[in-house]
């Protein structure tokens, strides 16, 4: 197995030889496939992947000019699986929700959650990244950024789902939005994702600090 490079690291094993961005290809292409042949909803799995099309596309144009470490493309592929195993059943009749629920005795499902917490918890690693060491921001500018980048996409994103749900596809209203009654869903969501980019980034100030590194 080729070395495990972080943000920091002086290398990057090339695509053809980094045995871990090929696992994390491998992995995430089973956990895909298998959210496309049992899912319950075709309907609502394509609209759930069309923002899974436009972050793998974005991946192979980038990777050309630029290469994430290998701990970032981990964390994207961390996110896209608990992304598309979302998609799989709809987030409001995930499996794993329905477990979580009944043993934290809630009141609802709460993989929706899971998923945008993580999108600020795990992509703000990526970003951090992206600004650093591909278009050279200053330390402070990276460590915003991914934080205001996650709380307009977040916010971007809901609007998004209520002109599919409300407009567009009016039939895939519930199963999209997976509000499950919750008036403060959309708040919440934003919340979540905006406080994950906080902590994730938070912490790598905190690494950084501590071993001195950028």
């Amino acid at each position: 197995m080729s070395k495990f490079s972080l943000a920091i690291s002086t290398f990057r094993t090339p695509f053809s030889k980094n045995k871990w961005l090929w696992t994390f290809i491998g992995i995430f292409s089973l956990v895909w496939t298998n959210s496309l042949v049992g899912t319950s909803n075709i309907s609502n799995w394509i609209l759930e992947n069309i923002l899974t099309f436009l972050c793998i596309g974005f991946l192979i144009f980038s990777i050309r000019k630029f290469q994430f470490s290998d701990l970032s493309y981990l964390l994207i592929c961390v996110y896209l699986c608990l992304h598309v195993y979302g998609s799989k059943y709809t987030y409001a009749e995930n499996p794993f929700g329905f477990w979580l629920k009944d043993l934290l005795e809630s009141d609802r499902n709460h993989y929706d959650r899971i998923v945008h917490f993580s999108f600020g918890f795990l992509l703000a690693y990526p970003m951090r990244e992206m600004f650093l060491k591909w278009l050279g921001y200053p330390a402070l500018v990276a460590w915003l950024l991914p934080i205001e980048i996650t709380l307009s996409i977040s916010a971007f994103y809901e609007l998004i789902e209520w002109s599919v749900a409300d407009i567009f596809f009016t039939e895939l209203g519930d199963a999209y939005l997976g509000t499950q009654g919750d008036i403060w869903d959309a708040q919440k969501d934003i919340f979540l994702a905006f406080s994950g980019a906080i902590i994730a980034t938070t912490i790598v100030s905190v690494i950084k600090r501590i071993f001195d590194v950028r």
